[in-house]
């Protein structure tokens, strides 16, 4: 193992690159007569309809050429403590080599590794008679420095010496500024809340539809967890008061939503061959053939399966995944459950529809299937993902949560204004199992049952994007503590991990549009902000505040792109990419290439927008109209974080 060079410049330490080790093969860990219980891990006596062998994932090393996010970047003028400024933000792993550290407790566990190392080069003291045995554990094939180095000279032991006690003095400093109560990921969650302050401010700062992009990030990916200002409401409109109020008066005893099929209430006829009646069935069958290809053309199964995309998404991969076979699911009651389930998309709301719950639940299944996940999740959890990504979005309004706070909508008073939409979701979903031959889970065991049900719940509730940073830091710091950990594997030994690596598969599917093909991208552009200016004409119809990028007169679409895929895709991306290395290489250039070219379509003059004008697959034809050029309110950027903010994360921008 190369020798890791530290010098203290000006508070901050540079780090050297360490010498790349070599790098680790994929294997897979499977324990003889074993098989991985979902709640209580591995148990032996299970039979494989409760769950598969359990297996170790192996992280890998990353490539040395990649446009990192703006998590990489130094964090020095955001730290809590003058302590805290002897480390840059970013550090280097031993263990992966040129891999980067960006989450505060790996970066901790990565220094003391340096300084374990650091003291068996300095006394010579073996390091296999340690409690710890070898430093960098059994799956690397680094030796202690100490048998490949010369003896140190005077001048250099000195040298070594006195940055190994800096290292470890940053190290103390770190564990005494930690608040005893908060947990390591909320120490990533707060700096990364932090980092993205800083970016969003100056961001703002660019033009005009940068500080409106800024304060659409802010309000839609941040939970700020601070009371919002209550929505203005015109004295004379006393008509929609009045029958707001009769609205309120309907119970709220039932599950709202819900409703009987028109034609039929169960599927008897025979199955066809993909789950719908088409007069396509060979063409849907050749797109279908390429269900387990990322970026197929979803719109176009829409229109060959008779707007049932869904329906006939879902069921091929049930029959590809044997998951009918193996939990025993009749097909004419998936049938007939899914047929349901589609019925109760809203058909005429342009984004969160049918269709994009068929797109989501394709995508992870593409990404359930790559070879780094092979053996690693078992079949219930496999169903679980699948059918938390088809119910993801049942029943949407086409309107925000915020929107339904503001409004106090029955359902944001029934859910208290948490997670408004994705609860939701979830009880009409499992409302309508209980609809005649809907139980697709009739022949789970109860634990089973039960262990779906919680899978399910934990999914589609990550799919909220005010706890997006939270999911990435928790994410992040999962993944980087286990690359300097030494065994360089990510064991998956407990339910919170699993989950957790299936929550945020479903939150980067849920988050995929910028990664498919440009013509694809472009179509989810159109109906997203279609979808927006929607809800933006509804509050100005209310005398509402108009929510940031839902005013269709002023709207920059290309730059706000470029703003949704810096700040929020190609961070979570990244770190997916960096968990399944190299399987999502592929999706990464392609996000790349998507951003450049919607930064080449931004227009040149920084006052001047346009809203793309060209017919979607479904004949909408959003309006081409220049922007307002009102002055707009000045935005202030200010997260609640639970330490103390520093001066600079509080500043307010303006526009240009």
């Amino acid at each position: 193992m190369g020798e890791t060079q530290h010098v203290v410049v000006q508070g901050e330490r540079r780090l050297s690159r360490l010498k790349i080790g070599p790098k680790i093969s994929v294997t897979t860990a499977t324990s003889t007569e074993q098989y991985f219980d979902v709640e209580n891990g591995a148990s032996p006596n299970k039979s494989p309809l409760d769950a598969s062998s359990p297996s170790g994932l192996v992280l890998q090393n990353l490539p040395q050429q990649r446009r990192e996010s703006f998590l990489y970047r130094s964090d020095s003028d955001f730290e809590l403590s003058p302590k805290s400024l002897s480390r840059n933000s970013s550090v280097t792993s031993e263990v992966h080599a040129d891999d980067l550290i960006v989450t505060p407790f790996a970066q901790i566990l990565a220094s003391l590794r340096s300084v374990r190392n650091n003291y068996i080069t300095l006394t010579h003291v073996p390091a296999n008679r340690s409690r710890r045995g070898s430093a960098t554990g059994p799956h690397s094939n680094h030796q202690p420095q100490h048998l490949n180095t010369p003896k140190l000279s005077e001048d250099s032991f000195t040298k070594l010496s006195l940055e190994t006690l800096e290292e470890l003095d940053w190290c103390l400093d770190q564990l005494e500024t930690i608040q005893t109560h908060r947990s390591v990921s909320d120490m990533a969650s707060s700096k990364f809340k932090r980092m993205l302050n800083r970016e969003l401010s100056h961001f703002a700062e660019s033009s005009k539809s940068g500080n409106q992009i800024s304060e659409y990030i802010c309000n839609t990916f941040l939970d700020k967890q601070q009371e919002m200002d209550s929505p203005t409401i015109k004295v004379e409109d006393t008509d929609n008061q009045q029958k707001n109020k009769k609205d309120k008066k309907a119970t709220m005893a039932q599950i709202v939503g819900v409703r009987k099929l028109k034609h039929t209430n169960s599927f008897t006829g025979v199955v066809p061959r993909h789950g719908v009646e088409t007069v396509h069935e060979e063409e849907l069958g050749t797109l279908l053939g390429d269900i387990d290809r990322w970026g197929v053309d979803i719109f176009r199964i829409a229109e060959l399966s008779n707007n049932r995309p869904l329906t006939c998404v879902t069921y091929t991969i049930f029959q590809e995944r044997e998951l009918m076979k193996t939990f025993k699911i009749p097909p004419t009651t998936l049938l007939t459950y899914l047929l349901h389930l589609e019925e109760h998309y809203g058909r005429l709301i342009p984004y969160h529809n049918n269709i994009h719950a068929a797109d989501v639940t394709q995508s992870t299944h593409v990404l359930l299937s790559v070879a780094a996940l092979e053996n690693v999740f078992t079949d219930l959890e496999i169903l679980a993902a699948i059918f938390a990504c088809a119910i993801h979005d049942v029943d949407h309004p086409g309107v925000t949560n915020q929107f339904l706070v503001n409004t106090s909508s029955e359902l944001a008073l029934m859910y208290n204004d948490e997670s408004v939409l994705e609860n939701h979701h979830l009880a009409v979903a499992f409302k309508l199992l209980q609809e005649d031959n809907c139980d697709i889970f009739v022949n789970l065991t109860k634990k089973q049952r039960q262990t779906l049900r919680r899978m399910v719940i934990d999914m589609v509730l990550s799919t909220d994007m005010t706890k997006h940073m939270e999911h990435l830091a928790n994410f992040k710091t999962m993944v980087e503590t286990n690359k300097v950990s030494g065994t360089g594997v990510l064991s998956l030994d407990s339910y919170s991990d699993r989950i957790q690596v299936l929550q945020n598969m479903v939150h980067c599917s849920d988050l995929s549009n910028p990664t498919k093909p440009l013509c694809i991208y472009r179509q989810w552009t159109d109906r997203i902000m279609e979808e927006f200016f929607r809800q933006g004409d509804k509050e100005r119809e209310r005398g509402m505040d108009i929510s940031p990028m839902c005013d269709r007169h002023n709207v920059t679409v290309e730059k706000s792109q470029v703003g949704f895929i810096d700040y929020i895709v190609h961070p979570l991306w990244e770190t997916w990419a960096d968990l399944v290395h190299p399987d999502a290489q592929d999706i990464l250039d392609t996000l790349e290439d998507n951003r450049d070219w919607y930064l080449n379509m931004i227009p040149m003059s920084p006052t001047s927008s346009f809203c793309n004008k060209r017919t979607s697959e479904t004949g909408d034809r959003l309006d081409n109209i220049a922007e307002d050029t009102d002055h707009m309110g000045n935005i202030q950027f200010k997260l609640t974080l639970e330490d103390d903010q520093p001066e600079d994360g509080e500043k307010t921008p303006t526009g240009s």
